[in-house]
């Protein structure tokens, strides 16, 4: 492969990541579940609730940004918000190996969660078993369900409260994409509205 031909596939990488965020700044209903979820990530904030958040591979790596933006600081200087990606490989292996891989975030949850709680929930897909039981866990427990994925029509929108879809295209990485944009739009909409 020459320059060239690298050139333009850096050039269509880019290209289609630019489409994906353009559909996305003009998606208005997504843009309201945003404002959405972090008015109600902010409310649970503020009456001492917690946030747990979960994916699978590059989306488990983003409920790990998520939770340490907010543990940590993003931005401002403020209090360190209580929140947890559902990451310990302890407990994952221990349940996966014991219950089966679909049970490792609900029966985290089922251990930690309470209600009034809330759970961020990414998967590309929406289909994930994991993620699935984890969002029909933490209903059951009264917390609310915050669902991050990409498509608009999907089983974990269906038992959501929140759904953000970032509809961007055929791969999942471009949909990864978006999700951290979301993700940091997040973390700066709690903190101005903790401020």
């Amino acid at each position: 492969m020459n320059d060239n031909q690298f050139k333009e596939i850096i050039l269509n990488s880019l290209n289609d990541a630019k489409t994906g965020l353009e559909n996305l700044i003009r998606n208005q209903t997504t843009l309201e579940s945003i404002a959405n979820a972090a008015t109600a990530i902010s409310d649970c904030v503020n009456n001492n609730g917690r946030i747990f958040s979960c994916g699978n591979g590059g989306s488990m790596c983003d409920a790990m940004h998520f939770a340490e933006e907010l543990t940590g600081r993003f931005r401002q200087n403020r209090k360190a918000i209580a929140a947890t990606a559902i990451s310990d490989p302890g407990h994952l292996s221990c349940v996966a190996n014991d219950f089966g891989y679909e049970y490792v975030f609900s029966r985290y949850l089922e251990a930690h969660g309470r209600k009034g709680d809330i759970l961020l929930g990414i998967s590309t897909s929406g289909t994930s078993k994991n993620i699935l039981e984890a969002a029909k866990t933490a209903k059951s427990l009264g917390m609310g369900v915050v669902a991050l994925t990409g498509k608009e029509s999907c089983q974990l929108a269906d038992i959501s409260n929140i759904h953000i879809p970032t509809p961007a295209g055929t791969w999942a990485d471009r949909v990864q994409e978006l999700h951290i944009k979301v993700i940091h739009i997040l973390i700066q909409s709690i903190e101005s509205k903790l401020s």
